[in-house]
């Protein structure tokens, strides 16, 4: 064991008659106060009984030679009452605490790297058991999030690994060849310049993802229908090439968040409804201003997608055919940094299958 939890051990060794010998002072104290009130009052009202007495009459004091000796059984009955008190009290403490131990012991277990593990109290529903369901909900999102994020590592660490591994390759069979002329030479190049854009696009994807997760550190008022129009007029060309048709209604929708993230969000919406799409198909676009809320929406026609999928294509490097089947160029990020920017800015995000295939978003900021 390390100093530092040995240290820490001892301070929880230490901490823990701390606590029951305060319950023990205060359920003794309380008993002992009000043995103490129960004495005093019997005492007054002896001392007056007494002072009503005839003369020469007395109780609990003896008169020899002129002077006045105190009864001592009260004080025994009292000495004994305190240690009964505080024995009880250091009992009912114990008993008390002893849950309380038990959800210490087990939640340091747990932290240790055992998060499958649960405390699953039962009890009548006081507070120890309400404290054990809250820390078992607690336990089982840390779990979520660790497996999450052990999968996001191996599934980027497999994608950044992919094109490395492709560069390598292509730039060792062209250095080997004795016969590769300029052309070949240049083919190779070319290629593996091809390579490192993915690459990069990859590693500002991942970035934009942590950025969207980290939260919004600085608040601005963006017009959101005047960013999907830009977004909207940099992609008609790539929609028309291959025959599918942008409609977009864009009404007012003033906002107020982080530019770059939102006008990454719109990219991504848009991006993504092209890509998966058909030939001849079409996508549509709203941006619009309902109460205090604003209103973005995008649809696409598209290969048809069941309902119960459609949560898991917000998970990064997944797809519906499998999390490696994907459009050339792009790495399933698109939809998960979408979600990222959504939560980031606190706007509510809905998704569903199209009525006519592909996917319908709304994004709702507040």
């Amino acid at each position: 064991m390390r100093p530092y939890e040995k240290v820490m051990s001892l301070l929880r060794r230490r901490r823990r008659p701390m606590l029951r010998a305060q319950l023990t002072l205060l359920y003794s104290g309380f008993f002992l106060a009000l043995l103490a009130a129960v004495l005093l009052a019997t005492n007054l009202l002896y001392g007056h009984t007494a002072a009503r007495a005839p003369a020469g009459a007395t109780a609990g004091v003896d008169h020899v030679g002129g002077s006045r000796h105190f009864d001592l059984a009260p004080a025994a009955i009292g000495l004994a009452a305190a240690a009964v008190a505080l024995a009880g009290a250091w009992w009912l403490a114990g008993r008390f605490l002893r849950p309380l131990r038990a959800i210490a012991t087990t939640a340091q277990e747990i932290s240790a790297g055992n998060l499958g593990r649960r405390l699953d109290l039962d009890g009548r529903g006081d507070e120890f058991t309400d404290l054990g369901r809250t820390l078992d909900d607690l336990f089982a999102r840390l779990e979520a999030s660790f497996e999450a994020q052990r999968h996001f590592v191996a599934n980027a660490s497999h994608e950044l690994r992919t094109p490395l591994a492709g560069q390598r390759a292509l730039l060792q069979v062209a250095l080997a060849d004795p016969e590769a002329g300029i052309e070949d030479l240049r083919g190779a190049c070319e290629e593996a310049l091809r390579l490192g854009d993915q690459q990069e696009r990859l590693i500002e994807a991942l970035l934009t993802l942590a950025t969207g997760e980290h939260g919004v550190e600085e608040w601005e008022s963006v017009d959101l229908d005047q960013i999907a129009a830009t977004v909207i007029a940099g992609r008609r060309q790539q929609a028309e090439r291959r025959g599918i048709t942008i409609d977009a209604a864009l009404g007012r929708a003033p906002a107020t968040g982080d530019p770059r993230l939102i006008e990454r969000l719109v990219v991504n919406l848009v991006d993504n409804a092209l890509s998966h799409n058909t030939p001849g198909g079409h996508v549509e676009i709203t941006t619009d201003l309902v109460g205090d809320e604003v209103w973005l929406a995008v649809s696409n026609t598209g290969p048809d997608i069941p309902p119960a999928e459609v949560e898991r294509l917000f998970q990064p490097f997944q797809r519906i055919a499998g999390p490696r089947v994907r459009p050339a160029g792009g790495h399933g990020l698109g939809l998960a940094i979408v979600r990222a920017i959504a939560q980031a800015h606190g706007a509510t995000l809905t998704a569903r299958p199209g009525l006519e295939g592909g996917l319908h978003v709304e994004v709702a900021f507040r």
